[in-house]
């Protein structure tokens, strides 16, 4: 009897209606999740509360990444763009837009962007303009040591605009020659305020 209760939880539930079926199929993983109760602590609570105890390391974190973005910068400077050197400065540069805002900068995050746009999107790599991207690199670091500069929010946004005018032009001609591409790199994001890499 337990067997044939146990194949029934595993078949699907189907409702016919006169145009169609809704299929509803078994749901196993229901039995390993177990219902809060009144006395379970709220874990985006807890969660918070964790961001709120490491908060006091954010500033040294971001430090160290920008010094990852500067030594992958140096190691382009004295190998040129490679493949290794490439991708060293693409992941150290996209963490950085991935963590800055959990951070406490929020602004780095409109140049780190821009940067993994110049990286990911130009496809000689040995094109990619080296002012460009110490630009790009030297605007990171800037933001990060002058944060608690009153302003700077303005001047952050006006910084990260212009990087990615430049970024921009630089992407439409290095790619004209793929219409199809250059159309999906400046497609709108489908994320809500996301940006397009």
């Amino acid at each position: 009897m337990a067997h044939k209760d146990q194949r029934k939880k595993q078949t699907p539930l189907v409702v016919t209606y006169a145009d169609h079926e809704v299929i509803t199929p078994p749901n196993p993983l229901r039995k390993a999740v177990a219902p809060g109760g009144p006395d379970d602590e709220d874990p985006i609570a807890r969660a918070e509360a964790a961001l709120v105890r490491l908060s006091s390391e954010f500033s040294s974190w971001m430090l160290a990444e920008c010094e990852r973005i500067e030594t992958a910068r140096q190691a382009v400077k004295l190998l040129g763009m490679t493949k290794h050197t490439h991708d060293a400065l693409f992941r150290a540069t996209h963490d950085v837009k991935g963590e800055a805002a959990t951070f406490g900068y929020p602004d780095v995050v409109g140049v780190a962007d821009s940067l993994c746009r110049l990286l990911e999107h130009t496809p000689d790599i040995a094109r990619i303009p080296h002012v460009l991207v110490d630009q790009h690199v030297d605007a990171v670091r800037a933001m990060t040591r002058e944060s608690a500069r009153v302003d700077k929010a303005e001047v952050a946004g006006e910084l990260a605009r212009r990087l990615r005018d430049v970024t921009d032009d630089f992407l439409k001609r290095e790619n004209e020659f793929r219409p199809e591409y250059l159309e999906s790199i400046f497609a709108p994001s489908l994320a809500p305020g996301g940006s397009d890499s």
